[in-house]
């Protein structure tokens, strides 16, 4: 009762806030876009972005639970995210890349659940979810596109899965359901460093020219989000204040994608040529199982990995088993937690030697904030007597 009681009330607080974002983007439809706007419609964006960090993780905002994904053990070197409308041959494309059986059939909503396939390739061993078809409105709750998008921030990789002839059209939609429930595909994140201080206000430092830059409506949106004393350093050039927001949002994930156009085969030339051409894209035909060994290169090539190899003192490194590190997790500390997660306890890490391109000499020790490049051979080394916290 006490559980059925907190999601009633969590999801009556989840209502309150759609609607006040609602309400603020029909004051944005009816306000018109020039000079003299910018700066309302600046705040309202801001209000926007505060109030959807609510959604997606409201206990750091006085709210309910964040949205739960989909529960699926991670496994592997990585982790794709599958996501589509219904109907458009995901399980299909699961079943060819994984030989995993998913429910197929000619009719939407097949797959009402999380169904995780793993494939290996060039030593590296993914994991791709198939998540349930979301359809528009999905980032308000409708079906279980907010349970699909959460499961989604938890991956290293998303597949945005499209019927071929209406590309342009389902991409658009699912993107933006996306980037409502911050996620941003295919983009770095801004290069903005905010530093709070007791007192002194809000100042602003840049290794650019900052002259079209609004520093008052920046302000005011850093006080939305009760940011009142703080250093502001600006390092991207000609930042807009959509990347500002997200910057100071700060739950933001940037994630790879590619965009997967099945049905391709019902194309004709000229289509085929459009979509082909495009960065990101991949074309395949499910149905006719065209082009799958060419989606598996894509993806890997996607998930930038690099290959480290092990070694123990005084005997020769594994390179028949090479441990697979993803985009975004190339650190000795990565490497300590792919192999035991006790091993990046600064307490019981030593330090670390490494042979390869990332050091100047072989070998060299190195910390747990090391970058290491592929085909290194790493020994990590660990304290004889853990450090223990004093009482």
């Amino acid at each position: 009762d006490e559980d059925r009681a907190e999601g009633e009330g969590r999801l009556g607080c989840n209502r309150s806030i759609q609607q006040k974002i609602k309400e603020i983007e029909e004051e944005m439809a009816k306000t018109q876009k020039n000079k003299a706007t910018e700066y309302h419609l600046g705040r309202l964006k801001g209000k926007i972005a505060a109030l959807r960090a609510q959604l997606i993780s409201p206990r750091q905002h006085g709210g309910g639970g964040s949205e739960r994904g989909f529960e699926a053990g991670r496994s592997g070197d990585a982790r794709v995210a599958l996501i589509g409308f219904p109907s458009v041959g995901k399980s299909t494309f699961l079943t060819n890349l994984t030989n995993t059986t998913s429910k197929v059939a000619g009719y939407e909503f097949t797959t009402l659940t999380c169904i995780p396939g793993v494939f290996n390739y060039k030593q590296a061993e993914i994991q791709i979810l198939d998540l349930p078809g979301i359809i528009e409105g999905a980032s308000q709750g409708v079906g279980k596109g907010r349970q699909v998008i959460a499961a989604a921030r938890t991956a290293d990789l998303v597949l945005l899965f499209m019927e071929a002839s209406r590309a342009e059209e389902q991409r658009k939609m699912l993107e933006h359901e996306l980037e409502t429930m911050g996620i941003r595909l295919n983009q770095e994140p801004p290069d903005v460093r905010i530093i709070k201080h007791a007192s002194g206000g809000i100042h602003f430092t840049s290794t650019f020219n900052l002259e079209g830059f609004d520093k008052q409506l920046a302000t005011d949106i850093l006080g939305d989000q009760r940011i009142r004393n703080a250093e502001v350093q600006l390092r991207e050039k000609d930042i807009t204040i959509e990347r500002f927001i997200d910057a100071v949002t700060g739950n933001i994930k940037y994630i790879p994608a590619l965009y997967i156009c099945n049905k391709v085969d019902k194309l004709s030339y000229s289509q085929f040529e459009h979509l082909v051409k495009k960065p990101n894209y991949v074309l395949i035909s499910c149905h006719r199982d065209w082009n799958m060994k060419g989606v598996r290169e894509a993806i890997y090539n996607a998930l930038k990995p690099i290959r480290v190899y092990t070694k123990r003192p005084k005997t020769a490194p594994d390179l028949n088993n090479a441990i697979v590190l993803c985009k975004g997790r190339h650190t000795v500390a990565d490497l300590c937690r792919s192999i035991h997660s006790s091993l990046a306890d600064p307490n019981k890490f030593y330090y670390a030697n490494v042979w390869g391109t990332s050091v100047k000499f072989r070998p060299q020790r190195v910390g747990l904030a090391h970058i290491l490049h592929d085909e290194d051979v790493v020994q990590v080394m660990v304290r004889r007597h853990p450090v223990t916290a004093r009482s």
